[in-house]
């Protein structure tokens, strides 16, 4: 028989598919599915509603100052009041999931400045979460802040939660730094065990009918597993750190590129709700092609290539 175990984040999983933070993780039902459908492991949805959230009130206050002039632009934003999920709830959630199924349960954590992360964070750990995937989101919106700030500010939140908890942290970025091998690199030595390429997030449109900007999100599609599959590829064999691919895995072909690539793990989201959850049983790897081991698919750039 195939064996098509794999290790992320220090945890033993059985196959390289895993489900990605989406709302479909908000039913009990759905990550029973889920497991039994051939999920490895399932990332909750963030404990602040995913994509519709900013996770800053800061950044607020900072993307709407002015707003209060102009009556029509008011509610472009999401508002960071209106969660699915609060805290006492997700963390029995949490609770009620770790007890229904046999596979992992990872928390995900929407957090860009340390604030109450950490604290966030701790109770998570305690409500038995077997890992914490922190669902970073960096945007300058200030011509005096740099790059370089901005990436000290998430290193600055990585270690941090790393230092308050014992379970293992990965961290989901988005694709716009300046240099990725570079940043993992420092995310490496800040404690994290693992890195998500690459986040999504809601864009702002412009409704010229009411003449209002509306934030939207599209379910992914295959041709952006691409440039994930370009940095997994870079990343594999320079750094200890797990990689894994998110975004655009939508098939078991897109599974196996992304293990050749060098990720230890797929994630699936939007599959899931374009397919069902029922999807996963077909993305095994062995359902169509004639897989052998992960070892012998490895493409990606080795430290000694």
């Amino acid at each position: 028989m195939i064996d098509f175990s794999t290790k992320y984040l220090g945890l033993k999983l059985k196959g390289p598919i895993v489900v990605s933070s989406t709302p479909l993780s908000e039913s009990l039902d759905n990550v029973r599915r889920m497991e039994d459908a051939g999920a490895s492991a399932v990332v909750l949805c963030s404990l602040f509603e995913e994509q519709l959230a900013l996770e800053s009130k800061a950044l607020d206050e900072d993307l709407s100052r002015g707003t209060e002039s102009f009556p029509e632009s008011l509610g472009y934003l999401p508002d960071l009041n209106d969660y699915r999920m609060t805290q006492d709830v997700y963390l029995e959630h949490l609770r009620r999931c770790k007890t229904a199924v046999d596979i992992p349960i990872l928390a995900s954590l929407n957090g860009a400045t340390t604030g109450g992360w950490i604290r966030y964070a701790k109770d998570v750990e305690e409500a038995g979460a077997d890992a914490i995937e922190l669902n970073t989101y960096a945007l300058a919106t200030n011509r005096s802040q740099t790059s370089a700030e901005l990436e000290n500010q998430l290193l600055e939140l990585v270690a941090a939660v790393v230092g308050a908890v014992k379970v293992p942290v990965a961290v989901k970025l988005s694709q716009s730094f300046t240099s990725v091998p570079n940043l993992v690199a420092r995310l490496e030595d800040a404690g994290a065990k693992g890195v998500v390429l690459f986040n999504r997030f809601y864009q702002p449109d412009f409704d010229i009918e009411l003449q209002e900007v509306r934030p939207t999100l599209h379910f992914s599609t295959p041709s952006e597993l691409l440039p994930r599959l370009h940095w997994a590829a870079i990343l594999y064999g320079q750094l200890k750190i797990d990689l894994a691919i998110t975004g655009g895995v939508h098939s078991a072909e897109d599974v196996l590129k992304g293990i050749m690539a060098g990720a230890g793990i797929t994630m699936m989201a939007s599959a899931l709700h374009i397919h069902g959850i029922e999807h996963i049983a077909g993305c095994w790897p062995m359902r169509n092609t004639g897989w052998r081991s992960a070892n012998t698919l490895r493409c990606g750039r080795r430290a000694d290539a």
